[in-house]
């Protein structure tokens, strides 16, 4: 053990941390994820140690003394033996998590890959730390020559800290950011197979258009060319139909938020959108993109008598806005509503569509950007559709906050569900059976949505949803540890747009009896609403 030169306290933590890395969170983790997730919380907890084994040292006011060989040999069995039976107990509960999110475990790549990828990851991480401890010593000993030790000390840690951060959150990030947003800008360039330009003026980019089906960008291409006829939506239902209208403005149509949806609103009165029964607002996610089983599902439900409206504001997927694109999906939404309303306002009030809102992911995060709280959502639109809403979701977060009580966090009662109704099943918004009439605002998210339930303070704060009932397909065995859950959360993020329906970020389907709920067709029936989320969940 003195070869590796590895302080037995660190090691002592490190083994904790990587123990309860194993315990189960929100999603089934793939072997690769896991071994991330203990290689992070083994130097985390090797560090953490270090650090309290010099705490210690400086309280007793001791040197550091070297342990007893036996209890060196008693750490390394003990610690093999721990981690052992940790990963034994970790197939079984990454087994019961496959089981609730209906996909298939992986217990042999589990096994061996896991603790692979973990030491890559420690040695890796241990290698920086001691590589900037390194250049901490040699910025001190310059230092020296001109200061005080004492001083030298200080500011020789504070500077290399300083440039190391600036680094990260500044050039690096920057750059980083920089080449991913020219990546993603050629593939907005593409048109998705066996789309083609619209031919009916009901759509933006085509020849009557007023904006340029090139500039659309590929989300806003697939927007436009896809979607039901009235004719597929007269099959599914019944019902008569006509053909709905679907408007989009890309970020290469205009300059800048503000423009783009003077745009859009431009193209949308030419289509014919403000004589249509229902106009939809969206806030789309990441490179533009509609949800097409959301955007569809509306124009089902409405027979077609709808207008859609949306507009891109970035060229980065998805799980990259969600990290950094939060301002500028908060500025579309409200540029977007507020053009849209301002024209809407304008019209005989027995002449107006009704008007709706939709936001899913980030959209959700931009789309509550227009409003101030839950009157004004009422006031000023017939519903709204927020799906998968991230945790730092302002409105989303008082509504959840102030709920009754009684009520649980994933699934609040917010003032008896007068306005704001949140589900977990889009077919029961809760509380279930009670009548919902004028406005319905309808959140509809997962038990099991790291997306939703991912926040920094996660770190030290146990969050209400983890002290109460579980979720119906969370693990029972999930708890929430310091540090820990953050780390298991932040791995599920990564994987909670590949799940099964139903289950993490995946709200395939769902959208029919959401939109069912909120807009409430007249001589609707649950078998209409099954055709449909068959129909949808389809829909890749």
């Amino acid at each position: 053990m003195r070869r590796t030169r590895l302080l037995p306290a660190g090691l002592a933590f490190a083994v904790v941390f990587v123990c309860l890395s194993l315990t189960p969170s929100l999603l089934p983790r793939p072997p690769l994820f896991q071994g991330v997730v203990s290689g992070v919380a083994a130097a985390s907890g090797y560090g953490f140690g270090v650090f309290v084994a010099w705490c210690w040292r400086g309280l007793r006011d001791r040197p550091r003394e070297p342990w007893p060989e036996a209890a060196r040999w008693a750490l390394l069995a003990g610690g093999l033996l721990a981690c052992t039976t940790s990963l034994v107990l970790g197939v079984r509960w990454q087994g019961q998590a496959h089981r609730l999110a209906g996909t298939e475990p992986t217990p042999v790549s589990f096994l061996l890959l896991s603790p692979l990828v973990a030491l890559v990851v420690a040695g890796l991480l241990l290698g920086v730390a001691r590589g900037s401890r390194v250049a901490t010593r040699r910025v001190v000993r310059l230092l020296e020559r001109r200061v005080k030790p004492s001083v030298a000390r200080v500011v020789g840690v504070v500077l290399v800290a300083f440039v190391a951060w600036s680094l990260l959150s500044g050039v690096a990030a920057d750059a980083g950011l920089r080449a991913l947003d020219a990546s993603f800008a050629i593939r907005d360039l593409e048109t998705p197979r066996g789309v083609v330009r619209p031919d009916t003026p009901l759509r933006s980019g085509s020849e009557e258009s007023l904006v340029d089906w090139d500039q659309l960008g590929r989300e806003g291409r697939a927007f436009v060319g896809g979607g039901p006829t009235a004719e597929q939506i007269e099959d599914l239902t019944g019902r008569p139909a006509v053909e709905p209208v679907r408007v989009y403005a890309g970020l290469g149509n205009a300059e800048d938020a503000e423009e783009r949806a003077a745009l859009a609103v431009a193209d949308l009165e030419r289509a014919g959108g403000f004589d249509r029964g229902h106009l939809l607002v969206v806030t789309t996610t990441g490179t533009g993109w509609v949800e097409p089983s959301a955007a569809s599902g509306f124009e089902y439900v409405t027979g077609g008598d709808s207008a859609i409206v949306g507009m891109q504001y970035s060229h980065l997927a998805s799980w990259l806005s969600f990290l950094v694109d939060a301002a500028r999906a908060r500025e579309a939404g409200r540029a977007l509503f507020d053009a849209v309303y301002a024209r809407w306002s304008t019209l005989p009030v027995d002449d107006r569509p009704e008007l709706y809102v939709f936001g899913e992911s980030l959209g959700s995060f931009g789309a509550e950007a227009a409003f101030s709280g839950e009157f004004d959502l009422a006031n000023r639109t017939s519903g709204a559709l927020l799906v998968g809403p991230p945790n730092f979701n302002p409105l989303y977060r008082d509504f959840i906050e102030d709920r009754d009580d009684g009520s649980r966090e994933v699934e609040p009662v917010y003032r008896a569900g007068r306005i704001i109704r949140f589900t977990t099943r889009a077919e029961r918004p809760q509380p279930e059976g009670e009548p919902w009439p004028g406005s319905r605002v309808l959140y509809l998210q997962h038990a099991s949505d790291p997306v939703t339930w991912w926040s920094p303070d996660l770190v030290l704060t146990r969050p209400d949803w983890l002290e109460e009932a579980r979720g119906d397909d969370v693990p029972d065995g999930m708890r929430w540890m310091p540090f820990i859950t953050f780390l298991q959360l932040s791995a599920d993020l990564a994987g909670a747009f590949s799940t099964q329906p139903a289950h993490g970020h995946n709200f395939s389907g769902e959208h029919a009896a959401a939109w069912v709920n909120v807009v409430q067709p007249d001589g609707w029936s649950s078998d209409i609403t099954e055709r449909l989320r068959q129909e949808l969940a389809r829909y890749p």
